[in-house]
């Protein structure tokens, strides 16, 4: 079935479950249904009136009577004042509105969709008849809170999900990734192998890191900046807010307001505030949202030549955005993250080989992360040629750098599709989303054009001619956050790291207390060889602590007893296979060694 066909199937869909919905529940008030990604939705306006998870099934055995009775779309046009005074007598106050909203944008006339005795103003299209549906490969899974419009201002209503698919085959391996996916959620693996938690007391969207989780972070990091030294970036570091005057000159104050925090107010010291003592004169200042314009100001602060290009300038600087209570979740929305930010500033003929670095980079952090390049999908986008006003710089730089990160995606083969329309107003960019284990789809890796920040901040250099000259800016991050890539990463491995990722890579398991010290000695053997070991010494029997280190999804568990300290051979048992391996000391850190040279 092709995707316009299905798209038609989940929309018709939604009728039913409205029209299942007036059967069972006859004053209930219709707002809006659609087809949506996977499924589809309806909005309904219960009064007073709670849906329950029991009447979810309810709901959809009605939907598989209706199916059966071949019931048929018939569709009707109508004037568009005459389709407001029917919506009107029936009192439906949300289809009143959209007519309205029709109207407003010049329509004439309005499409309606009848089946069975339910009406509905609707665009369409949709099947002919409800034989066209197959009733074993949908299901009505969940409920959620919508407000009309999406406002919170505005009325909540009750939104009914519903999951559609051409074959129950499809449908059944679909409900097992949801089932798979609640068992890997990141927040449910960081609460189990104590690596994080968000604390309502310390702040919304503030993730607070636990010892475990700070040791992965930690991991990860040594590794970004290693790579990065590796491959000719220089280090700086910016502070976590900035001068309202920054961010007036940046732009931000105007066009990213939304997302900013609100001013802080320097003027005095907390005490001086509680006593209430008069001020002369007060600063503002903003919680950064980028980085971007404090690495502008570094480069401001000398005058540059084309000799000195390009500059790589490279940061993992927290942010901070103001997110909604509703859109929080997790470590993939949050309030404050850190991004892993550079900007690359050059010639424009240094830009293609620039952007060939970069693109390298991104895949060779891709694959240490052991994600398969073959599921990365590049989203090229460009801009509206039908609204260049819209757009910052110059004809020629549009045209420049769409053009060469085309003939750079194509060089290097991606998998990439254009976008018109969708690059943001200040440049052209490339998108980079990697599939995990569950072929779920996550934005990490962008690169993007900047024109906007370069001339509001009249950044130059002098050329091979003696002039000034505007260089070239792009905005680059692998990661994207580190909070968000360390809860792919979770999802992606459901907590079991490979061996160098894992904030503990050894477990040693005394029998009884007499070996706590052999086993401590151990530990310092291999911490010598800058391995991650744990020791458990608890007063529970080996037994308990190896079923609660499999659980915490050590790679490798060494119990510690007489046999182990006369022979200076280990017991060891790996996370992939429970039977037992006895290794010399010596054999068994050369193997881990070389698992951790290699990113298994």
């Amino acid at each position: 079935m092709s995707q316009n066909n299905i798209d038609i199937t989940r929309h018709s869909f939604a009728h039913i479950l409205a029209l299942a919905v007036k059967k069972m529940w006859p004053d209930v008030k219709f707002a809006t249904g659609l087809n949506i990604n996977n499924g589809f939705f309806y909005d309904f306006d219960f009064g007073e009136k709670k849906i329950s998870i029991s009447d979810l099934g309810t709901i959809e055995r009605k939907m598989k009577e209706l199916i059966k009775q071949d019931l048929r779309f018939q569709k009707n046009s109508l004037n568009i004042n005459k389709a407001f005074e029917k919506e009107k007598e029936r009192n439906a106050i949300y289809k009143q509105e959209i007519i309205k909203e029709l109207k407003q944008k010049g329509e004439k006339k309005v499409n309606y969709y009848k089946i069975d005795d339910f009406e509905d103003l609707c665009k369409g299209p949709h099947i002919t008849s409800t034989n066209n549906l197959n009733k074993h490969a949908f299901k009505i899974n969940k409920t959620a809170g919508a407000y009309w419009h999406g406002d919170e201002k505005n009325k909540m209503l009750t939104r009914i999900y519903g999951l559609a698919f051409e074959t129950k085959e499809e449908l059944d391996n679909y409900l097992e990734n949801i089932e798979e996916s609640l068992k890997r959620d990141h927040r449910k693996i960081g609460k189990e192998l104590d690596l994080f938690h968000i604390d309502d007391k310390v702040g919304l969207g503030l993730p607070l890191w636990h010892p475990k989780g700070a040791m992965l972070w930690k991991i990860i990091e040594d590794f970004w900046h290693k790579e990065h030294l590796a491959s000719g970036y220089d280090l700086v570091r910016t502070p976590h807010i900035g001068n309202r005057s920054l961010w007036e000159t940046s732009g931000h104050l105007d066009f990213y307001s939304n997302s900013m925090f609100p001013p802080i107010e320097i003027s005095q010291s907390l005490k001086e505030k509680q006593d209430k003592k008069k001020i002369n004169s007060s600063e503002e200042y903003l919680l950064k949202p980028m980085n971007c314009p404090f690495h502008i100001q570094i480069y401001k602060e000398n005058p540059k030549s084309y000799r000195d290009f390009p500059i790589r300038w490279a940061e993992c600087g927290t942010v901070y955005r103001f997110e909604k209570r509703g859109e929080l979740s997790g470590l993939t929305r949050v309030r404050g993250f850190t991004q892993d930010d550079a900007h690359i500033i050059c010639r424009k003929d240094q830009i293609e080989n620039e952007l060939k670095k970069i693109i390298d980079f991104i895949l060779f952090i891709f694959k240490s992360f052991g994600f398969n390049l073959n599921t990365v999908n590049v989203y090229l986008s460009l801009r509206d040629v039908k609204n260049k006003d819209k757009y910052s710089g110059s004809e020629e730089g549009w045209i420049f750098t769409e053009k060469i990160l085309k003939k750079i995606a194509d060089e290097k083969k991606l998998n990439y599709v254009e976008e018109k329309g969708e690059a943001a107003f200040y440049g052209p960019k490339l998108d980079f989303k990697i599939k995990d284990v569950l072929g779920r789809e996550w934005q990490c890796s962008t690169l993007q054009f900047d024109f906007n920040l370069p001339k509001r901040f009249n950044m130059t250099f002098i050329n091979n001619e003696g002039k000034e000259e505007t260089p070239y800016m792009i905005h680059r991050a692998l990661f994207g956050s580190f909070e968000r890539f360390i809860a792919l990463l979770i999802e992606h491995y459901a907590g079991a790291f490979p061996i160098w990722l894992s904030p503990v890579q050894i477990k040693l398991i005394p029998v009884n207390e007499t070996y706590n010290d052999y086993c401590c000695q151990l530990a310092q053997e291999f911490k010598n060889n800058n391995l991650r070991i744990e020791i458990d010494d608890l007063s529970e029997t080996v037994g308990n602590k190896i079923r609660k280190s499999i659980k915490e999804k050590v790679p490798y568990i060494l119990v510690i007893g007489e046999k182990e300290k006369k022979s200076n051979n280990l017991s060891v048992r790996s996370r992939k296979d429970s039977k037992i391996e006895i290794l010399d000391k010596g054999s068994f850190i050369k193997k881990i060694l070389k698992a951790i040279e290699n990113k298994n």
